[in-house]
């Protein structure tokens, strides 16, 4: 009996050690697929059979194959018979078929606390009607580890789909470089400080001289720690942007051939992504007569990721309005960031935080409204829990209440509590360096970054 308390004991410790794990490090499969869903009177993709039949094939497929985030392209008019077919928990409303939507969307096994669609600002209909629907990109955060129940940590990564214009035209060229060049901007605005995962139907090839933007994507991003990487470059062609142009046939086999779906990442100080696989997956996209789903090779790619060593953060309280703001790229770049003056901003709701570091940064974000209230830490004293509360302002949900409470037992206030409220505790060893959300005048959406004491 003594021996089996004592394996029981072992295994429990054990379990106890893969559930904190699980927190900080994981697995991701992702997948993209453009599943020709355009009208079969408008183009029948070169791709036989009935395309509602096809459609709920490929949703089934999804479903089997179990991927953790799907995105798909040109999901028009037959979006309703993948979704029939499919069972992921969370996925993205339609934005309608042609010419109505962007034929963008998602099923994913993950949660997300905020989706936005983009239209591209430039589109062509030099060699096809790239201009008939609203084609953009989609951005939406993504929560790849939930966290415990009481907030302490979370772990969010940046998802991005998009169908960039397609053609060789002088015309389709400059939409295209367009396309990509604005969801650069869009990630360095949007995405500071966090990881991204870019995937989709770029219509760009590394062979063809005038894609030009989807090189720069690359490279004005090598040899930074937090650079953008293309999975299939780095995993399949050694690293090397080929030159050459090397078509895949459908279904492929061949991972060296060069296709327009194409997978992008960057890991951040808070998460690392690796990716360990790029394949191909059109044979497992097939009809039972064994032809092609899509007249495009699915993109496969299975990724690692870990919490990163030095910044971690909680989850998200409040409402996805407002301007996304973040302290992680100015904390990333501090020794051993500490906290010196907690300030605050409210009245009636939440208007503004702020602190000071012992070395002088000022972090701050909201607006000027309400009143003040500050203090200051002591030399050995940690700012270790905060309570959010959150309500509805003009139909919005944001933050109305903060209280801070360090390692000496005091605590600083602002707003107005509600009945709707969480708590937030640094993990044992760490203590509250920072700031992640959105706001304007107050502040919408919070969650706080935390560094090792």
């Amino acid at each position: 009996m003594k021996l089996l308390r004592s394996l029981e004991a072992a295994l429990s410790t054990a379990l106890l050690v893969d559930v904190a794990l699980a927190a900080t490090a994981g697995k991701l499969s992702i997948l993209s697929m453009n599943v020709a869903g355009l009208p079969a009177i408008l183009n029948s993709n070169d791709v036989p059979g009935d395309k509602t039949t096809n459609a709920e094939t490929i949703g089934s497929k999804f479903a089997e194959y179990d991927y953790d985030v799907i995105h798909v392209q040109e999901d028009f008019n037959y979006h309703a018979a993948i979704y029939r077919t499919d069972n992921h928990p969370f996925r993205t409303a339609t934005s309608g078929g042609v010419p109505f939507g962007s034929g963008l969307n998602t099923l994913s096994k993950l949660d997300w606390v905020q989706f936005e669609r983009v239209k591209w600002a430039t589109c062509s209909d030099a060699s096809s009607s790239d201009c008939l629907t609203p084609k953009g990109f989609t951005f939406m955060r993504a929560a790849i580890s939930a966290g415990a129940a009481d907030n302490t940590t979370a772990v969010y990564v940046d998802f991005y789909n998009l169908h960039a214009d397609a053609g060789t035209e002088s015309g389709d060229n400059v939409a295209r470089q367009a396309n990509i060049n604005q969801v650069a901007s869009y990630i360095a605005a949007s995405s500071q400080g966090n990881a991204v995962l870019i995937y989709g139907d770029t219509n760009s090839r590394y062979s063809r001289a005038a894609d030009t933007a989807i090189r720069s994507l690359v490279a004005s991003t090598s040899g930074t720690s937090f650079g953008m990487r293309d999975a299939w470059v780095e995993l399949q062609r050694g690293g090397v942007v080929p030159s050459e142009e090397s078509l895949c046939a459908n279904p492929s086999s061949n991972y060296l051939c060069e296709t327009v779906d194409k997978v992008f990442y960057r890991s951040s100080p808070l998460v690392t992504l690796k990716a360990e696989t790029f394949q191909y997956v059109s044979s497992l996209f097939l009809q039972a007569d064994g032809n092609v789903l899509s007249d495009h090779n699915p993109v496969s790619v299975n990724i690692t990721w870990s919490s990163g060593p030095s910044l971690r953060q909680s989850a998200f309280w409040g409402g996805p309005h407002g301007t996304w703001f973040s302290d992680v790229s100015a904390l990333a770049n501090v020794k051993k960031p500490k906290p010196s003056v907690l300030s605050f901003r409210g009245g009636a709701r939440l208007d503004s935080v702020s602190l000071t570091l012992t070395d002088g940064t000022r972090l701050t974000h909201g607006g000027t409204g309400g009143s003040a209230t500050s203090i200051t830490l002591g030399a050995s004293e940690y700012w270790v829990e905060a309570r959010l509360c959150q309500g509805q302002r003009s139909g919005q949900t944001r933050n109305f209440y903060i209280q801070a409470s360090t390692t000496s037992g005091r605590t600083l206030a602002a707003g107005t509590a509600t009945q709707d409220c969480a708590t937030f505790s640094a993990p044992s060893g760490w203590h509250i360096v920072g700031f992640l959300g959105q706001a304007g005048d107050e502040l919408d959406q919070l969650a706080f970054v935390y560094a090792p004491k």
